[in-house]
């Protein structure tokens, strides 16, 4: 009741109304604020609604999705948190990354790249060779799996519970409680340490450092990543170390300048 009546005072206040916009962004609000999802029945009390109103707007919400139904439970997608960072962020993104990842190249003698996290896989948005043009290099728009990657990592582990949980059920479609145990397994070392530096499971003799670029609220937006492949002609190379360290103060430079004080 106190819902429908807020609903009447607004109408009256403002001179119009839009109920059924009104009652699914109520239904998105209380999901921003459970960690762990609500049933059907909780998101009704909470807003003070009957279920027949409450059902036919998530089932539109999860239609769209905005709201992911898993069981009786009702958990909010990534779907908003992508909006918010379309084409002018993920511009600005790249104007401040560019420079940045080319220094970094160019002092590291490896390519580096930046990649964002989408619907269960991560994009590639940028790519940087370094100047001898040699180096494992990812095209600009590859789509690659979570799991098994250094930035795959960085791109959940730095996250809210709710995102969290979300982007290991979505990158994780058809694997067992036991992989997805495992993977947050993983998932708190990264977040502990503040980066991944791991050998590839997927190549032999690369090993791929990755760091997160962090917004306000200490979220990942985007994953900078360095693969490094060991040279065997005896020339030297910028250690594991070295590169561990600018690759962190190239990441924390890029996070001030996308969230400036």
């Amino acid at each position: 009741m106190k819902a429908v009546e807020a609903d009447e005072a607004s109408e009256k206040t403002n001179g119009y109304s839009a109920p059924a916009l009104e009652k699914g962004l109520d239904i998105l609000e209380v999901l921003c604020q459970s960690e762990n999802g609500l049933t059907q029945q909780e998101i009704a009390a909470r807003l003070g609604r009957n279920l027949g109103e409450i059902y036919r707007m998530l089932t539109c919400l999860v239609r769209r999705d905005y709201v992911a139904n898993y069981g009786n439970t009702y958990t909010l997608t990534t779907k908003l948190f992508q909006l918010s960072h379309f084409h002018p962020p993920t511009y600005r993104l790249l104007t401040e990354a560019m420079p940045v990842m080319e220094a970094l190249s160019r002092d590291i003698a490896f390519p580096c790249d930046l990649r964002v996290y989408n619907k269960g896989v991560q994009t590639v948005i940028a790519s940087i060779q370094p100047p001898d043009g040699l180096g494992f290099m990812t095209r600009v728009g590859s789509e690659i799996a979570v799991a098994p990657s250094a930035s795959g990592l960085v791109l959940v582990a730095f996250q809210n519970p709710v995102i969290r949980e979300f982007r290991i059920r979505e990158s994780l479609p058809n694997q067992s409680e036991i992989a997805a145990e495992q993977f947050r397994l993983a998932l708190n070392e990264v977040a502990t340490k503040g980066f991944a530096s791991i050998q590839s499971n997927q190549y032999a003799g690369l090993h791929a450092i990755s760091f997160p670029i962090l917004d306000m609220n200490r979220n990942a937006l985007a994953a900078i990543t360095v693969p490094m492949l060991a040279r065997i002609d005896g020339q030297q190379q910028t250690t594991l170390a070295e590169v561990e360290e600018k690759l962190r103060n190239s990441a924390s430079s890029l996070s001030s300048r996308i969230n400036p004080r």
